[in-house]
């Protein structure tokens, strides 16, 4: 019998520091009215300065599992897909599987701009259908604002932070994640780009003064890029999946550019009841931003078991990734207390046993080192 890849569960979390267009209109030259015409955005949220991306995906995490109501020991394999990771390693992910207590679990993170979130979620979904994993935990994490140029009005006025995350489950019955297509073209490479901190521009007083560390991008040519192949990307979605166009309930596109997403839209033929938006609220969250989006439709009734859901995403890379779900999972019943309570314990337990561990780890370095030392091979 073939496997399907079922969305079980679904979480997010955004940071409750907001940044208005006015607010950036007292710091650059911009104005609110510009930033509205031009992209859609009216606020973004902003990370605190002991917030970071793994914390950010860890709420998440911790708001799907609840809500797919499974034990992080059910959780095969967590993927994390960022372009602000916490460090250059270890993975973030693997901060993620800490945290949450998911021990049985692999973990990596995965690097596709803001085709992360589907990147990632065709990889799980490929992963089940293979029966490789049967439970797997895919993260779209973000703390941009720590590589933004605040200087720049081309690009300060784009970006926010933010998190979410599904829960993805092997099962029989037919539905799912039904099809995906995953592009990429490098020669745009340098289109929207974080030259400095790599292999190529190691970090050091010449990058930094270069402001080599913050994103750089070719507006204009990004955009044209997009308007091209967000249609294109979901209509080879659907193709693949074996539907017309015209049986898609929901399209969640990446939300970069309200202007983009129009552009999708009037060529896939969506009338606006069809198309979710959030990007005033938020901005570009990159990787982030569809899984946040998927959260707010489900919340606001727009998506039902049954429905056809299209979503796609492009970024940094070039690259570009859509997917076709048949949604299948209920709406999902209110977290009772006991359940929280449950939750609260685990993750209470998990950080226990990861300081229990550090610390045998500690021991166990000393007791070695006097070994050593005792029998002369420490010399």
């Amino acid at each position: 019998m073939p496997r399907y890849a079922h969305i079980i569960g679904w979480g997010k979390y955004v940071p409750p520091n907001i940044l208005t267009n006015d607010d950036l209109a007292k710091t650059v030259d911009t104005t609110d009215k510009w930033i509205r015409e031009m992209t859609g955005i009216q606020e973004r949220h902003i990370a605190a300065s002991k917030e970071s991306t793994a914390a950010l995906a860890v709420y998440a995490a911790r708001e799907a599992i609840e809500s797919a109501d499974v034990s992080p020991q059910e959780i095969d394999m967590v993927i994390v897909a960022t372009a602000s990771p916490e460090y250059p390693f270890p993975a973030t992910a693997c901060l993620v599987q800490n945290a949450i207590g998911a021990e049985r679990a692999g973990a990596f993170d995965l690097e596709a701009g803001c085709s992360g979130f589907v990147y990632a979620l065709s990889t799980a979904a490929g992963m089940i259908r293979s029966e490789m994993y049967n439970t797997i935990l895919v993260v779209g994490a973000e703390t941009l604002s720590r590589i933004v140029d605040w200087n720049d009005r081309a690009t300060c006025v784009l970006f926010g932070d933010g998190a979410g995350a599904v829960v993805l489950r092997g099962s029989e019955m037919p539905g799912g994640v039904m099809s995906s297509v995953l592009g990429a073209d490098g020669s745009g490479g340098e289109l929207l780009i974080v030259p400095g901190g790599g292999a190529k521009n190691p970090a050091g007083p010449e990058t930094v003064l270069s402001k080599m560390h913050f994103i750089k991008m070719n507006g204009r040519e990004v955009y044209r890029f997009a308007t091209r192949v967000m249609a294109t990307a979901a209509k080879q979605a659907v193709e693949r999946a074996g539907w017309a166009l015209d049986k898609i309930d929901l399209f969640i596109p990446h939300q970069a550019n309200k202007r983009i997403i129009d552009s999708a839209a009037r060529a896939l033929n969506l009338p606006p009841e069809k198309v979710f938006i959030n990007l005033q609220n938020y901005g570009n969250t990159s990787a982030a931003s569809i899984p946040i989006a998927l959260c707010e439709a489900i919340a606001e009734g727009r998506i039902h078991a049954g429905d056809h859901l299209v979503m796609v995403g492009f970024g940094a890379g070039l690259t570009w990734a859509s997917c076709a779900i048949e949604w299948t999972a209920p709406k999902p019943g209110a977290i009772t207390l006991p359940r929280a309570a449950t939750s609260r314990l685990r993750y209470g337990w998990s950080g226990i046993k990861s300081m229990g561990w550090q610390v045998l780890r500690h021991v166990d370095a000393l007791v070695s080192d006097v070994i050593d030392k005792v029998e002369g091979r420490g010399e």
